[in-house]
């Protein structure tokens, strides 16, 4: 028996990159792991870049993946995720918001829509996420949220001022979280 055996997990941006390997790592401990993101398949075929490529390698290694469509960044993509992890499992014991994207350019040549789109993503994403199952881990008086940060944000990166103000902001919002959910048994981090 995994060390996660029988824990309901969502991870978020789980497609590829560290999302994907969160996925793996957590699979192989033998979690149900809810894989998340906004890349497809196309066709009949699991491609290994897409939500349905992850979950099969999730299964693979040991866990049980299900893929799961999700726009994090929208409050009724967010809710029907939630809702088909409860309905299908009853709980959900850890969240990892993940879900991330890149728009690199020097602050002077940067677009401002590419930086709200980069804020909106990682923090607003997390947020999102976070709150639509606040109230469920605190009913059941268990849960964990893990939130991906960057150490961009705490000393800035050349080209990544978006990306470190929204990494930075993922922080205060894990800060406040910890102190809320601490009655509850809710624990909130970052990585």
């Amino acid at each position: 028996m995994g060390l996660l055996q029988d824990r309901i997990v969502v991870v978020t941006g789980a497609s590829r990159g560290a999302g994907k390997g969160i996925a793996l790592a957590l699979g192989a401990t033998g979690a149900t792991v809810y894989v998340t993101g906004r890349t497809r398949n196309e066709g009949d075929a699991p491609l290994p870049g897409t939500v349905q490529g992850t979950a099969d390698a999730v299964t693979a290694a040991g866990g049980k993946g299900i893929p799961v469509y999700c726009d994090h960044c929208d409050d009724e993509s967010v809710q029907k995720l939630f809702e088909q992890v409860t309905v299908e499992q009853g709980r959900l014991d850890i969240l990892v918001n993940n879900a991330g994207i890149l728009r690199d350019k020097s602050f002077a040549k940067m677009n401002m829509d590419d930086f709200q789109l980069v804020v909106d993503v990682h923090l607003m994403g997390s947020a999102n996420c976070s709150k639509a199952v606040w109230a469920l881990m605190r009913e059941q008086g268990y849960g964990r949220i893990v939130m991906t940060t960057s150490s961009s944000g705490m000393y800035g990166n050349f080209g990544q001022a978006n990306y470190g103000a929204a990494k930075m902001a993922v922080v205060g919002l894990m800060n406040t979280l910890c102190i809320e959910g601490e009655k509850y048994n809710v624990k909130v981090n970052c990585l």
